[in-house]
C-alpha cells in the first residue's frame, strides 16, 4: 500500500495515548492443541513476570504508529516522547495532537512544554469518551492478535513481541475510515 501523501501546509495529525501494565505471563502448562471432537486446552494458571507500559502515537493520515516502551506513565516521560515525535516530523510542518484527559497529557509540566512549542497544537476528548481516540483502536488490535492469548516468558519477550508486532503492523498500516 501506498501512503497517503500528507497535504502541503496541513498540520500532521497525531492520536496519542499510553497502554499501561501489560502483563508478562506465561501458562504453567503447555496448551493442548485442537483434536478431533476436542478443542484447544488452555491452561487457566500461569506466572507472572511484570509488566509493560507503551506510549503510542498513531499517524491519522498513514495510519502507522510510533511506539515507545516505558516504564513510567508521567509528565517528563510523555515529554521525551513529544520531543521524541517532533524529531519524525518535517520540521516545517506543525503538529496536532489528539489526546485524553490523562494525568500526564493535562498537567502543569505539559502544558508548559505545549506552550513553549508552538509548533504543537491540542484536542482533548472529551472526559470519559478516550475511546474517541483512534489509537484506542489499534490498541484494541493489538489485544485481540498478540496480547490476549500470547504467552510472554519475560518482560523483555512481551516487548519484543509488541515491538515487532508494531513493526509487522506499519508495514501494511492504512489510515482507519470511519463509518
Amino acid at each position: 500500500p501506498v501512503p497517503i501523501p500528507e497535504k502541503k501546509g496541513e498540520p500532521v495529525l497525531f492520536s496519542v495515548d499510553e497502554k499501561t501494565a501489560m502483563a508478562a505471563r506465561s501458562r504453567k502448562r503447555a496448551t493442548r492443541p485442537v483434536r478431533p471432537g476436542q478443542p484447544e486446552r488452555r491452561e487457566f494458571e500461569y506466572v507472572r513476570h511484570g509488566t509493560v507500559s507503551l506510549i503510542a502515537a498513531m499517524n491519522v493520515t498513514t495510519g502507522t504508529v510510533h511506539p515507545k516502551i516505558i516504564t513510567r506513565n508521567d509528565s517528563a516521560t510523555f515529554i521525551e516522547f513529544l520531543t521524541e515525535l517532533a524529531q519524525t516530523v518535517d520540521p516545517t510542518k506543525n503538529i496536532h495532537l489528539i489526546l485524553d484527559n490523562g494525568s500526564s497529557h493535562t498537567s502543569k509540566q505539559t502544558r508548559k512544554w505545549l506552550r513553549e512549542h508552538p509548533r504543537f497544537t491540542v484536542t482533548y476528548t472529551p472526559t470519559h469518551a478516550s475511546w474517541l481516540n483512534m489509537i484506542e483502536i489499534f490498541f484494541s488490535i493489538m489485544t485481540r492478535r498478540m496480547l490476549r492469548r500470547g504467552d510472554f516468558a519475560s518482560r523483555d519477550d512481551l516487548t519484543n513481541k509488541i515491538t515487532k508486532f508494531i513493526q509487522t503492523y506499519n508495514s501494511t498500516a492504512k489510515p482507519f475510515r470511519w463509518t
